[in-house]
Parts: structure tokens; C-alpha cells; sequence
């Protein structure tokens, strides 16, 4: 019997129709299927290779962003994934780096490592002269030498003298509770704070600010605020340790001459941003509007490639679905993608999405669950649970079949800070997957450090097999994945 089984299975698949896939609850027919698609015909680096290497950087409302948002769309589309689209939603302004250079001419010749912030306006030209620095005076002193300030090069802070050196502390290697959420990272200082003291400089009439990144080793840290003035001071980061030097030598009263531009580019023509939808429609007719929601932010921030923070987790959640679809899934529940923009700026594409399909109680109760990859940097170990022990018991027994491709467990405690925070505030089952933070918040979350490289090829299929294993369970199960109350 089994044998012909099988037969029947090979003549429907050369005939390109798509057996009926193993239903019980187990699912593990499908689990292997799966395994075997993601390990065997993986598409997960082209992916990686494209988003990083060929898109590079994806600030949400620059044009980088909106070309990943349609590649990604073709990409479920050649899958022949269902309603394949760019949603969007008002975002504001975009921004774009088109030229940055800052040397120091004087005592002697030296290029440094720096960035401007994002949504910083241009310098007016090249600006060349004596830098000033300011890092040590408070707002009455900046005030009192404001003459020296119109057209000048300032340095807005202290030297560095506490680095960024570490990972937060592991989740998901042993059976210890742990400590969940953006660590406690040092951060440059100014006498002054930034928030008074950008204004001054603006007064005075400043031709361009430079102030340190707190990473280590020519690592720079770098954001932006899409509010910004268009006659802001133009803001640029510049690596710790040559920072320092300039400022000592500021400070130690040998002049220092520099020679600055920054261009930049708002983006006007397209106030939008998208997010990227696609799906694998549901079979059951009781459970088919249900949804399983797996997703990941696909914007960056500028610097880098954007690999680590977030291509890897958007390319599990592509590779994720690609699998399922080469398989002919038919799920009971629908499983639905969603590649975010916005989350750097505050979780916006999510918060939109959940405002614009899940505003109602009725809408709410059709969310199966939410599965989000981001922050990390290596393979998928777990899942968050948010303090959901009833969802942690259903995940568990998901777990057990992904054990020898390296994950580990589930923890109980939470994280915040990425877009399944507000599906969990909303009272929904959101979860976050847990990855290996190796050297991610010490060298490649937010910085010019975040290139592909610090991922391989085996963790890339590892993530998206875990994805998809994930989705088709909550899928497939007889029950939806518990709630907890709303936030």
C-alpha cells in the first residue's frame, strides 16, 4: 500500500499537480517536506545576496527602500503566492546619503570614517576651516563665544572613554531566566545636552556639527530623526577613536583645520511607505479567514547593507513562504507574509497595518497568531513567549523536530522594541523568534559594520525552515494559538 502510495504521489507531481499534504496535528509529513525544500533547493542567499549586496541599505521612504518593497512583491508573485502587494501608508519625507567627505587638513593629512544622520540637511558646499570645539561648555559659554560659531565646524562632544564592548546577555542556551530587550548601550556625551544644544548651534549659524559614535574600531553607530528641519545644522557621526583625537587636540590648544561636505536628498515626489503582502489561502471553510501572520521589517538604516538589521529576518520570512509554496500547502488557516517598512522609525508600518485590519474586536479575533524575526544575528533559536505559558506549551511541541538543526527552547520572558509589540499591546499573540545575538549589538545593529557577512549560508536555511515549520503548525492546528490580555 505504501508503495503505491508513493507512485501516485510521483505521477501527480510530474503531472505538476500538487499531492494533498499530511493534515494530523503532528504535521510531520510536512515538517520533513519542509526540511527537505529549505536544505536541499534553498533560495535563501540569492535572497540575502540581493537584498544586501545588490539594494544595500533600505531607509524607510528612500528610493532604496521602495525598490526592496517591489523586488519583494515580484519575488511572492513568482511564487505564486496570492494577492501579492504594497500597502501603504503616509509616512512623510524619505532622505538619502548622496555624498559625504571629512578630513583633516591640518597638522597633517587625515580622511575620517563618517556618516551623516539620517534626514540631516546638505552642508553648503565644502566647508574648510578651524574646528571649534564645544563638548566641554555649558549653554552659557556656548552662547558667550557664538561669534566664533557662524560658518564653523564644531565639535558638539566629549571624548569617548566608555565603548560599546558587548553583546546583551544570550537568551535560549540554557534553562536560566533571561535578561530580554534593547541593552543599556554607552552613548557619547556633551556638557550641553543635544537637545539645547542643536538649537544654539543653529542660532550661532554653524556651518556643520560633528559629534562620536561610541563603538569601537572604526564601528559607527548612526540614526536619524525624520522630523528634522530642512535648516537644521547639518549632523555628522564620525568613528570614536578619531574623534578623540580631534577633540584633544582642540582642547589641547593646537588648532586643527578640517575640510567638510555632506549632500543630501529629500524625497518628496512619494510621502508613502509600503509594506509588502502576499499569502497562502486557507482550505478550511470554518478556519480559512483565520490568520497566520509571519513577518519581519525589510527597511534599514543607511550606513551598511542593512544584513543582520534585517535582511536576514525579512529572507526568512520570503524563503518561509517560497518553501510552502514549492510544497503546494494548503493550509487550514490562512498564512500570510508581511515585510514591514517603518519599524527604525518607531514600528510604523506594523502599527499601521494593525490599525487598518485588526481596529475591531470582530477583525481581532481572526488573528491566529503573529511570528516575527528580527533582532539577532546568527540562526533561530526559539520563540519569545511573552509570558504566554499556554502558547509556550503548544510552541514546545513545535520546537522538538528543529532541536538537531540547532534550536533550543523557547523562554517565557519578553522583548520589545521590534513589530510584534504592538500585536502583543493589542492583546493578540505576537511573538518575536529568539536569535544568536554573536557581536550584533557590539558591531552590527545601526551601524556601517551591518554587511552580510556575518551570516552564513546554513543559518540563513535554518531561520526560514523554523519560519516555516512555525507557520504551518499554527496553520494547521486545532486551536488558535492563546491570547493574553491587552497591554
Amino acid at each position: 500500500m505504501k508503495r503505491r502510495v508513493l507512485a501516485v504521489t510521483s505521477l501527480l507531481l510530474l503531472l505538476g499537480v500538487a499531492p494533498a499534504l499530511t493534515q494530523q496535528s503532528g504535521g510531520g509529513d510536512m515538517v520533513a517536506r519542509i526540511r527537505a525544500e529549505g536544505l536541499q533547493r534553498s533560495r535563501a542567499l540569492a535572497l540575502y545576496r540581493t537584498l544586501t549586496d545588490e539594494i544595500g541599505a533600505r531607509l524607510t521612504g528612500s528610493p532604496a527602500h521602495k525598490q526592496a518593497a517591489q523586488w519583494t512583491r515580484d519575488r511572492f508573485a513568482e511564487w505564486g503566492l496570492a494577492n501579492p502587494h504594497l500597502e501603504p501608508y503616509e509616512f512623510g519625507r524619505g532622505w538619502q546619503l548622496e555624498q559625504i567627505s571629512v578630513e583633516m587638513t591640518e597638522p597633517r593629512y587625515f580622511p575620517f570614517i563618517a556618516y551623516g544622520e539620517a534626514w540631516s540637511p546638505s552642508t553648503k558646499g565644502v566647508i574648510g576651516g578651524r574646528a571649534v570645539y564645544v563638548g566641554d561648555k555649558n549653554a552659557s559659554q556656548i552662547q558667550a563665544i557664538a561669534g566664533q560659531l557662524r560658518g564653523a565646524i564644531v565639535l558638539t562632544h566629549l571624548p569617548v572613554t566608555q565603548f560599546v564592548d558587548g553583546d546583551r546577555p544570550q537568551p535560549g542556551l540554557d534553562d536560566k531566566p533571561v535578561a530580554t530587550g534593547n541593552p543599556a548601550l554607552p552613548a557619547a556625551r556633551s556638557t550641553t545636552p543635544v537637545s539645547e544644544l542643536m538649537p544654539l548651534l543653529a542660532r550661532a549659524g554653524a556651518a556643520v556639527a560633528l559629534r562620536p559614535s561610541a563603538y569601537r574600531d572604526g564601528t559607527v553607530g548612526v540614526l536619524g530623526n525624520r522630523n528634522t528641519s530642512n535648516d537644521a545644522v547639518p549632523s555628522i557621526i564620525v568613528a570614536g577613536e578619531q574623534y578623540n583625537v580631534l577633540a584633544r587636540l582642540v582642547s589641547g590648544g593646537h588648532p586643527v583645520s578640517l575640510r567638510v561636505e555632506l549632500r543630501t536628498r529629500y524625497v518628496e515626489d512619494d510621502r508613502n511607505s509600503y509594506n509588502v503582502i502576499a499569502e497562502i489561502p486557507g482550505r478550511d471553510p470554518a478556519l480559512r479567514d483565520q490568520v497566520v501572520l509571519v513577518g519581519g521589517h525589510l527597511d534599514s538604516w543607511h550606513t551598511a547593507s542593512g544584513a543582520t538589521d534585517n535582511a536576514d529576518g525579512a529572507v526568512a520570512v520570503m524563503e518561509a513562504m517560497r518553501i510552502l509554496g514549492a510544497l503546494g500547502a494548503q493550509p487550514r488557516r490562512t498564512i500570510r507574509a508581511a515585510l514591514w517598512s517603518g519599524e527604525e522609525q518607531g514600528l510604523l508600518g506594523a502599527r499601521a497595518y494593525l490599525m487598518q485590519h485588526f481596529s475591531t474586536p470582530a477583525a481581532r479575533d481572526q488573528l491566529a497568531v503573529y511570528l516575527n524575526d528580527d533582532p539577532g544575528s546568527g540562526k533561530t533559536l526559539g520563540f519569545y513567549m511573552e509570558g504566554n505559558g499556554a502558547a509556550k506549551a503548544m510552541f514546545d511541541r513545535w520546537l522538538e523536530p528543529l532541536k538537531d538543526l540547532g534550536a533550543t527552547r523557547n523562554v517565557i520572558e519578553g522583548i520589545g522594541a521590534t513589530d510584534h509589540v504592538p500585536f502583543s499591546e493589542a492583546g493578540l499573540p505576537g511573538f518575536n523568534v529568539i536569535k544568536d545575538f554573536g557581536a550584533y549589538d557590539e558591531r552590527t545593529r545601526h551601524t556601517n559594520a551591518d554587511f552580510p557577512e556575518r551570516m552564513s549560508e546554513d543559518e540563513l536555511k535554518e531561520s526560514a525552515i523554523f519560519m516555516a515549520t512555525f507557520a504551518w503548525q499554527a496553520a494547521m492546528a486545532d486551536q488558535k494559538i492563546p491570547r493574553m490580555p491587552a497591554r
